[in-house]
């Protein structure tokens, strides 16, 4: 299923015009003036102004957003290209220029104190942040490493391995690791892995000139370094660098072992002398991979009838993105590697990307990205943008929680009482084995922005020795060193997103702690979801898990608990 939207015209019901179209800084330009140079004589002349400020942001918003989403989906469309970089280079400088002027305006305002301190708290504190880390000088260093970054998503898009005679992408030859011919696995990781290799010093060099900018972004803004800055920036105001340590120690005590007990469980069951890894994918059963969808559209039509069954609107978001065009979903050489769902804050319909090849991790990542959708949809009608934008700690427990809350329904993808088992056994080591590889890559990027002078030496080693610390045991990497050195290549975060990846793991316990309640009282669970999803940013991150009724805790008591509560699970599938 391929996107067929091609919205440009953008209306907005109050301060523009409905025929507004973004085209270059002049159709801009008189709208910050306006704002710029209006006069506030009251609160609610700021209000208004606020109101104004928020259906430009809205507009800008959504043109990028298309702009981003042509590029991913056809990585060859020139035009698309062209029109990305002329947002991002001529555009965007100007835009965050007169965006920090309107923030001064309005945090010098009089009648900032006569605001509705319920209402703005979270607003005026995103704004006061901004105000604080804007330094002029960083704006072309911005500019620079927002294009620079999205080389990481076309070298990997331009990846292909011949596999019997046929090219394939690394994302569709990825699933042959779940075949049960073993000879063909081995064959398999290692074309993906030597593929991988080939590109090794234009990735290294890519990170090395991301690294040095991002530093000096950092100095510019007065932080000795660029993880303390990141921190600030991505308003991280709820926990501190040290909680992301505990979450690090929680992981690799509580966790590990049960991914150690995991491996020895499929070791013993495919009957192995050595668990290499090209035996992690492949069902322990000795079964054929499970297959739930035979093309996009009818992984989109489960989907929606696996959704309805929790809770009709649900399955209504999809249906209605499906209708609009706002879902492309198919594997294919030249679109950029991943998934998103992307918010469209004009239209309040989100757009939803991927890859898909017919697997199980298919499925789930597409029920995933359903649960930022659906998420996109309950904050659409809050009236500030901020309140839309919600913080990744809680944008991800939506999307993980939505994985597990499904599973009871997957007899719609599998209707055959063993494989429905199998996929359920797949989901929930998934949902454990995910956990050391988020720690790794979030220490790891500690380490990289508080050492920015290191080597690449250096790199390589510190990132093999924190492997090593988060990897199991059990799985035999003997002679594969070679791989492993630079296998943080292919995670697009480090190099596209730095430091947004630790939430997906925040996320994980807290979709097991949901799933739990789940299984007590299914109904108050689903309420409790909704009501927390729908508070969109207006609460702090604790509250709204709170809201969720569930702890926002990385301690190693609480991470016990859950851990122990999906083995379980586990435990129970594995004896019937």
């Amino acid at each position: 299923m391929r996107a067929t939207a091609t919205t440009t015209q953008l209306e907005v019901e109050h301060f523009l015009p409905a025929s507004f179209e973004l085209t270059n800084w002049a159709t801009l330009k008189i709208f910050y003036d306006n704002l710029l140079e209006r006069h506030i004589d009251s609160v609610a002349a700021l209000e208004q102004w606020i109101c104004d400020r928020n259906d430009l942001d809205s507009a800008i918003s959504e043109a990028f957003s298309w702009r981003y989403i042509r590029i991913t989906v056809d990585s060859g469309d020139q035009d698309a290209t062209e029109l990305y970089q002329y947002a991002v280079q001529e555009l965007s400088p100007r835009i965050i220029a007169c965006e920090d002027n309107l923030n001064r305006k309005l945090v010098n305002s009089p009648f900032i104190r006569q605001l509705d301190t319920a209402k703005y708290r979270i607003y005026l504190r995103n704004i006061k942040n901004a105000v604080n880390l804007f330094r002029q000088e960083n704006i072309p260093l911005a500019t620079d490493v927002q294009l620079r970054s999205k080389e990481h998503g076309r070298i990997f898009s331009e990846m292909t391995i011949g596999v019997n005679g046929r090219q394939m992408t690394l994302q569709k030859a990825g699933t042959l690791l779940e075949e049960t011919d073993r000879t063909c696995r081995e064959n398999v990781y290692h074309k993906i892995n030597q593929r991988i290799l080939q590109d090794t010093n234009n990735l290294e060099e890519l990170f090395e000139d991301l690294l040095k900018k991002r530093h000096q972004i950092a100095l510019n803004a007065g932080y000795e370094n660029f993880r303390d800055y990141k921190f600030r920036e991505l308003g991280r105001f709820d926990y501190t660098v040290e909680e992301c340590l505990d979450f690090h120690e929680s992981i690799q005590f509580e966790i590990l072992p049960l991914v150690d007990e995991l491996n020895e469980y499929r070791q013993s069951t495919l009957g192995l002398g050595k668990l290499r890894p090209w035996d992690l994918h492949v069902d322990t059963s000795g079964q054929a991979p499970l297959r739930p969808f035979k093309d996009t559209d009818e992984l989109v039509e489960k989907s929606i009838k696996c959704l309805t069954e929790i809770n009709p609107l649900f399955g209504q978001v999809i249906s209605t993105m499906k209708d609009m065009g706002h879902l492309d979903l198919d594997s294919r050489k030249g679109k950029r590697p991943g998934g998103y769902n992307m918010p469209l804050m004009l239209t309040g319909i989100p757009f939803i990307f991927m890859n898909a090849t017919q697997t199980l991790n298919d499925m789930r990542t597409f029920l995933h990205e359903s649960g930022h959708a659906i998420h996109s949809f309950l904050t659409k009608d809050h009236p500030l943008n901020t309140h839309k934008r919600v913080p990744s700690e809680v944008a991800e427990l939506a999307a993980m929680t939505m994985e597990l809350l499904t599973m009871d329904n997957w007899n719609i993808f599998f209707p055959d009482p063993e494989d429905l088992r199998r996929a359920k056994i797949a989901q929930l080591e998934n949902v454990l084995k995910v956990l050391p590889w988020i720690a790794t890559i979030d220490k790891f990027q500690h380490w990289l922005y508080t050492h920015p002078e290191h080597t690449k030496e250096e790199r390589r080693q510190t990132w093999m020795d924190m492997l090593r610390t988060f990897s199991s045991g059990v799985v035999d990497s003997e002679g594969l060193e070679h791989y492993s050195e630079y296998i943080w290549h292919k995670q697009l975060h480090i190099f596209e997103v730095p430091f947004y990846y630790i939430e997906y793991g925040m996320a994980q316990l807290g979709a097991i702690a949901i799933w739990k309640k789940y299984r007590e009282e299914p109904e108050q669970a689903i309420r409790s979801y909704v009501d927390a999803l729908s508070l969109g940013y207006t609460k702090p991150i604790h509250q709204i898990y709170a809201t969720a009724g569930i702890s926002f805790d990385f301690s190693r008591e609480y991470v016990a608990e859950l851990g122990a509560f999906v083995k379980s699970e586990l435990h129970r599938l594995l004896s019937e």
